[in-house]
């Protein structure tokens, strides 16, 4: 049976957030998803400019309609307007008792406010006592503890504070708090405290960013994950919905829920342009003379990649047999470094530039590029601090930063001249695995044209 998910929330028109953002998350994460609609909203990305309230009566048959005939084995709350919408919403809690993710909806991105003021207290003293999970970000906390938050101690004592009114667990939002550099989201379970952490997203498309983390973490409770592991997955899912968000309106846009589901969907078209490219390669024994002495990897990141885990090459890498070349292996994620950095540091620049595949270094192959109008960048590993030195991996990172500031733009390659026990090197660049194949093989045949080895 597929878990269900039921969402009682308001509606949002723009589609950003509230049941809208709460159903698209649902999905996205293989749960049923159902909605009560408690309050119907006219809101854009700049503004909230009405309010309706479901009567209550129908509220209540929503919920009864519901429990009736499908079942539910989660509730994730958002919206109540009003006393009265969280007194029936808690009654039919009570009634059916099940694990419940409250997200404490005060006021809207744009500053409206979505409980009246004399809602609050109902809801600390009905809804709190009944929820498995309750999620406020870091404004909601200090209006529900009645203290400020500044800093993570803060948040560490609003969280008990909170935790005195009833809820098994506490997670206080803090990704707009605490830090420039990164986003940090407090639980707080069972007498003890846990830091999730991410880097922090940049942008102005957050609209409904909390609903969709709150409704990720009810998606990952009903597919029976610990309280924990629902929050660690719900701000990785949030985290990759931000990086996508649309930029459209002209206020916060919209962050965007399906985002996990395109990129996971995108492994398969990874996983075949890379066994294209590696059948591009293998067919023009030309290209062997490119292989350098520590062999060539083809790697392709998917376009939400942000780790080496995201980006797919052949494990064992690409290998000159005789005069032939030859894949070690099929395409796997995770099977590449070196190359696999400089992808993921060129894709700040630029994420339509998702492949890479290196290739043996010389001044001639430098030139024949050139010729084929391709942009060439370089970076000196000399120059290459200490610090960076000494941890593994970074150099590809640092080098392929350098090399995209020193043209301002990111190069289709780059090319370092090796340093003490480091074999000099080109990375060809391009937005996907067939792309840097051609680049490869096009070179190869210029070279052996030209009586190049």
């Amino acid at each position: 049976m597929v878990p269900k998910v039921l969402s009682i929330a308001g509606s949002d028109p723009d589609g950003g957030a509230g049941i809208q953002a709460d159903l698209k998350t649902f999905t996205a994460l293989g749960v049923y998803g159902m909605t009560v609609i408690t309050s119907v909203t006219a809101q854009n990305t700049v503004e909230l400019t009405a309010i309706h309230d479901v009567p209550v009566d129908v509220i209540k048959a929503q919920i009864e309609a519901l429990f009736g005939d499908i079942g539910v084995d989660v509730v994730k709350t958002g919206m109540l307007h009003t006393k009265e919408i969280i007194e029936v919403v808690a009654e039919e809690m009570r009634r059916h008792d099940l694990p419940a993710v409250v997200d404490p909806v005060m006021i809207s991105k744009s500053g409206a406010h979505l409980l009246e003021k004399d809602a609050k207290n109902t809801l600390i003293e009905t809804l709190f006592p009944l929820a498995t999970v309750v999620t406020p970000n870091a404004m909601e906390a200090e209006t529900i503890s009645d203290m400020k938050i500044e800093v993570m101690e803060d948040a560490k004592e609003a969280a008990k504070k909170i935790a005195e009114f009833g809820p098994k667990a506490v997670v206080i939002k803090g990704g707009h708090a605490f830090s420039d550099e990164k986003a940090f989201d407090l639980l707080y379970l069972d007498g003890d405290f846990k830091i999730f952490e991410a880097k922090r997203v940049k942008t102005k498309t957050t609209h409904g960013a909390g609903c969709t983390f709150a409704s990720a973490m009810a998606a990952e409770l009903a597919k029976g994950k610990s309280i924990k592991d629902a929050v660690r997955i719900a701000k990785e899912f949030t985290t990759m919905a931000l990086r996508s968000g649309f930029s459209i309106g002209h206020g916060f846009g919209p962050v965007n829920p399906m985002a996990h589901l395109h990129n996971e969907a995108e492994k398969y078209h990874v996983i075949k342009n890379l066994k294209e490219a590696v059948a591009i390669l293998e067919s023009h024994p030309e290209f062997s003379s490119l292989i350098p002495e520590s062999q060539t990897n083809v790697a392709m990141a998917l376009p939400l990649a942000d780790d080496i885990i995201d980006i797919a090459a052949i494990p064992g890498r690409i290998v000159k047999v005789g005069k032939k070349v030859k894949a070690s292996s099929c395409p796997e994620f995770g099977a590449s470094s070196h190359v696999a950095r400089t992808i993921l540091t060129v894709m700040k620049y630029d994420g339509k530039i998702r492949s890479g595949l290196n290739i043996k270094y010389s001044e001639e192959t430098v030139e024949v590029c050139k010729g084929l109008g391709l942009r060439v960048s370089f970076y000196d590993r000399g120059n290459e601090p200490p610090e960076i030195k000494k941890v593994e991996g970074m150099s590809m990172s640092w080098g392929a930063e350098q090399a995209v500031k020193r043209i301002g733009t990111v190069p289709d390659l780059i090319y370092h001249k090796g340093d003490w026990g480091k074999e000099p090197m080109i990375v060809l660049l391009g937005k996907t695995a067939v792309e840097v194949a051609g680049m490869a093989v096009k070179i190869s045949d210029l070279r052996s044209r030209s009586g190049k080895k």
